[in-house]
């Protein structure tokens, strides 16, 4: 873009609210057109019968668009509202030379069936201008004819780059998308290959037209064609460039010979048909869906109005700083992030694979990663064979290609022979090259668990049984037995099957721990010794009432049994410490480097429940999150993760493969 330009840009400034005034002004003075897209990119019209309502043009069968471009002052809002309009006001128009239009404005005109869209001008505000550029290629995809609105003496080079890089962008980026939508509307001909009908209407008042200089040969068309292969540009995406000028020495401006071209236009159906006033608006909302999100304040470049960054995604890779070439919001359709060119190789992200060499000779890329055990070995015999012949590279076509260890002595590097090496991209937000597929420690630690487990579940019952039986037996005559505690004496709940109940040494009824945690001697029950567990009205009444006194007076004999059930019972659960300890930190040496560790796991990472010791803490084998066992009750293979055999998976994870 030239200087020139550039400074008319950044002098020309209004702030938002002050144009929205104005354009309030405008509704008062009984402007009938609507806000269809604001300066930020957002549709203000939210369905397809609202935009039908808002034009008035529900029971047409077929339109056409219409939109006007050009720069800040060129009077594009004065000339839809002549040529279509016959003078009414229906778009908002200024003296003011700032612009009047913020962002576009529609209207419906039914002589021609044409909805008409009035945008801002090239040089309106400054800010946000990225976004503004990219909204009026928006608008130019979905028209069918484009009035380019000029009152320059001389056609500018900065016309035609616009026109240029309009047509650019419009093939590169907006043409698939057009494509999809087409095939969405079930439309016979493709939007993509129907590009809008270009007019350039100059009006001036001191230079001549084109094709009025005797001293030029060829008509205004021809020397408007040759003008842009001159600058080595392009305008193939526009099923026509035509060329409308009128000079005006005393106003009013002649406006008959851009009125006939229209015409023309609108009953020019080889190129462009009418279409549903719907698809318009299914065509708009699906460009605005697919393009959109903040864009940098930095200046157009030189050599385009719409460079590609306005297009395309915006992630870069972390590894070169290489940006993705897909379109905006890719990952929508489940496409992946893809980048032109080398990588470089980052430590830290350990992003070289390797790909089974036999398949890239066929012209197949099949990536291996090394394993501990191949997806056809049974589980455990997996471990004996990882200790005996290390890790394991399994293509999915090809099968088991390498083993580290599987010769006495000559085992060669697998790049030597089987694989090829290649520098990957990396993108934020993917954790492909951080995942560890040896995990022969974690399988070892979960075979040990679910032995563990299964045998405390088919044991639970029966231990608990006989431990109450037990507990009644020792117990002291004043004490409630155990099968006849239900819930807590004191707060009446009512105990869950893992619920330890405490029995008060002063009163002997039942209690949870919260309300049996005071301690004080009580010499009336024979604990004079030292301090004992008590509930919470012993403790403020200080001992047991005067009348069961003399009744529950324990035994020598049966207080000893209590006493030594009490000291065997804290000697166990000591040892079970000590050995939950060692067993905790080998859990953390094993774990997977892709696991979220378990200290920073304090809650479920689906239901948000918090863990307590009675609510098991479990990871999800596919993401590594923390989860409790009910969001984790599925099992499945993942591959990805070097799990070749069913494992534990959170809900989420097996939601998301049964849906691919």
């Amino acid at each position: 873009m030239s200087d020139i330009l550039m400074k008319e840009m950044e002098s020309v400034s209004l702030s938002p609210e002050s144009k929205e005034d104005e354009k309030q002004e405008g509704h008062e003075d009984g402007v009938s057109s609507f806000l269809l897209v604001d300066e930020q990119e957002k549709l203000r019209v939210h369905s397809e019968s609202e935009f039908l309502d808002k034009l008035g043009c529900g029971d047409v069968a077929g339109v056409k668009v219409l939109s006007v471009f050009g720069n800040t002052g060129d009077g594009k809002s004065h000339t839809l509202n002549h040529i279509l309009f016959g003078g009414e006001k229906v778009f908002y128009t200024s003296k003011s030379p700032s612009s009047c239009t913020v962002g576009v404005w529609a209207a419906y005109e039914p002589q021609l069936g044409l909805i008409a869209l009035d945008t801002e001008g090239l040089l309106g505000a400054a800010s946000n201008q990225n976004q503004r550029m990219r909204l009026l290629l928006k608008v130019l995809a979905v028209s069918d004819i484009v009035i380019y609105r000029t009152r320059a003496e001389r056609l500018h080079n900065d016309m035609y780059m616009f026109l240029s890089s309009a047509s650019g962008a419009y093939l590169k980026h907006f043409t698939p998308e057009l494509r999809a939508l087409s095939s969405r509307c079930g439309l016979d001909v493709p939007l993509s290959s129907l590009g809008p009908a270009v007019i350039i209407f100059q009006e001036t008042t001191h230079t001549q037209l084109l094709g009025q200089d005797p001293s030029v040969p060829g008509s205004a068309d021809t020397q408007l064609q040759k003008r842009f292969h001159d600058l080595n540009l392009r305008t193939e995406a526009f099923s026509s460039v035509q060329y409308v000028g009128t000079q005006t020495i005393t106003p009013p401006t002649d406006y008959e010979g851009l009125l006939e071209a229209v015409r023309q236009q609108v009953r020019n159906t080889h190129t462009r048909s009418p279409r549903q006033p719907g698809i318009v608006f299914q065509a708009l909302d699906g460009l605005s869906e697919r393009f959109c999100g903040e864009l940098s304040d930095k200046k157009m470049t030189l050599h385009s109005f719409f460079p590609d960054e306005y297009f395309t995604c915006s992630a870069v890779c972390l590894s070169c700083n290489i940006r993705c070439k897909n379109g905006m919001n890719h990952l929508k359709d489940r496409v992946p992030h893809m980048a032109d060119g080398l990588c470089q190789f980052a430590h830290q992200y350990n992003n070289k694979v390797l790909i089974c060499k036999a398949c890239y000779e066929e012209g197949r890329e099949v990536i291996v990663v090394p394993k501990t055990s191949a997806s056809s070995d049974n589980p455990w015999l997996g471990l004996a064979i990882y200790a005996w012949s290390g890790y394991v590279l399994e293509c999915s076509r090809c099968g088991v290609i390498f083993r580290s260890r599987q010769y006495w002595v000559g085992n060669q590097d697998p790049e030597s022979g089987v694989v090829r090496s290649e520098v990957k991209h990396v993108w934020e937000g993917s954790d492909t090259f951080l995942t560890n597929h040896q995990n022969a420690a974690q399988r070892v630690l979960d075979g040990m668990s679910y032995m563990i487990q299964s045998v405390s579940e088919y044991s639970a019952g029966p231990t608990k049984a006989v431990a109450a039986w037990l507990t009644d037996q020792v117990a002291p005559p004043y004490w409630r037995p155990n099968n006849e505690i239900t819930s807590c004496h004191a707060c009446h709940k009512v105990f869950e099957e893992a619920e330890r109940k405490h029995h008060c040494r002063s009163c002997g009824e039942g209690f949870c721990h919260p309300c049996s945690s005071h301690r004080m001697p009580v010499p009336e029950r024979g604990w004079g010794s030292g301090p004992v567990r008590v509930c919470r009205a012993c403790h403020q009444q200080g001992g047991p009432a005067e009348a069961d006194h003399q009744e529950v007076q324990p035994g020598p004999r049966g207080l000893i049994a209590r006493r030594v059930t009490e000291v065997a019972q804290s000697t166990l659960d000591m040892v079970s410490t000590a050995v939950d300890y060692p067993l905790c930190f080998m859990k953390d040496v094993a774990r997977p480097d892709y696991w979220v560790p378990d200290q920073d796991i304090t809650q479920c990472h689906h239901c948000s429940k918090t863990f307590t010791p009675a609510i098991s803490k479990h990871h999800c084998r596919a993401c590594g999150q923390g989860v409790c066992g009910p969001c984790s009750t599925q099992t499945r293979p993942v591959p990805s993760r070097g799990w070749d055999h069913p494992v534990r998976v959170c809900d989420s994870c097996h939601a998301r493969t049964d849906s691919l």
